[in-house]
């Protein structure tokens, strides 16, 4: 992590307000989700196959976080999963995800989310992601930890590769899938075991909690893994993509520090960020 104390980022009250209006941003649209799900989920679009939906209450998750933003703070900049994006002018730009894990949540399965991030000038200060159904709200701030529900957040300590429990998704193109489905098969005897849990938020908290040793995916958007790359990194995980890369859209690694050591160049020799 790089030194800010004398970033604009690390002004402490600036911080502070942010992570107010994110956790009750995300407790809202939250709550929206989960008391007004209906029984027979309608579909508003698709994206990239049919298994990939977009239901109604993922837009509307995104304008009642969009609304309430826009109406405490009007000048910042937002990029959302469903198209809310736009440039601002305060230096502070809200990424968003107003539900990670959507085929969880048409099943009616409990591992789905809200992910909300605030970055000042480029640099994520504030991660948030609430995950309802499991009532539980993992939040953390640049410098200052990370924490679920007045609990504070530490990663395992590491053990080594073949005793690891791993996290991992995979993408909606069938392509992508066959290849991933190939590094799985891969690593699979290397490791404890693997997890596919279907939102990437909560496996990035899961891994802040110490209930995975680690998690890796390729393929996801910055509103994806935003919040919960934060999480994972103020509860001493370490985050990255490809060996001296961050973590982005090719690969995303996050493992306690021995395990990622391991982990990482394990997938670079496998071919994870590619398909």
């Amino acid at each position: 992590m790089s030194d800010t104390h004398d970033a604009p980022g690390a002004d402490p009250a600036l911080k502070a307000e942010l992570l107010a209006l994110a956790q009750e941003a995300a407790g809202r649209a939250g709550a929206l989700l989960r008391d007004g799900r209906p029984a027979d989920l309608g579909v508003a679009a698709t994206k990239t196959s049919p298994i990939d939906v977009v239901t109604e209450m993922d837009l509307a998750s995104e304008k009642l976080i969009t609304d309430y933003l826009t109406e405490h703070r009007p000048d910042d900049g937002f990029l959302g999963e469903e198209g809310a994006t736009s440039a601002g002018t305060s230096g502070v730009r809200w990424v968003i995800d107003p539900l990670d894990g959507t085929v969880n949540y048409l099943y009616g399965r409990p591992d789905w989310s809200v992910s909300l991030a605030a970055e000042y000038h480029g640099e994520r200060v504030v991660g948030v992601v609430a995950a309802p159904v499991r009532a539980e709200t993992c939040h953390a701030v640049l410098g200052e930890g990370a924490w679920r529900d007045g609990q504070r957040l530490s990663c395992r300590p590491s053990p080594p590769l073949d005793q690891a429990l791993i996290g991992t998704g995979f993408g909606y193109i069938a392509e992508r899938r066959v290849a991933q489905a190939a590094v799985a098969r891969e690593l699979v005897p290397r490791v404890r075991d693997i997890r596919r849990g279907g939102s990437a938020a909560i496996d990035l908290c899961d891994v802040a909690a110490g209930r995975l040793d680690g998690f890796y995916e390729r393929g996801l958007n910055p509103w994806d893994l935003a919040a919960g790359d934060l999480i994972a990194r103020e509860a001493g995980a370490r985050t990255g993509g490809r060996p001296g890369l961050p973590a982005d859209t090719e690969l995303t690694v996050a493992a306690s520090p021995g395990v990622f050591d391991a982990l990482q160049p394990l997938l670079e020799s496998l071919g994870a960020w590619h398909d």
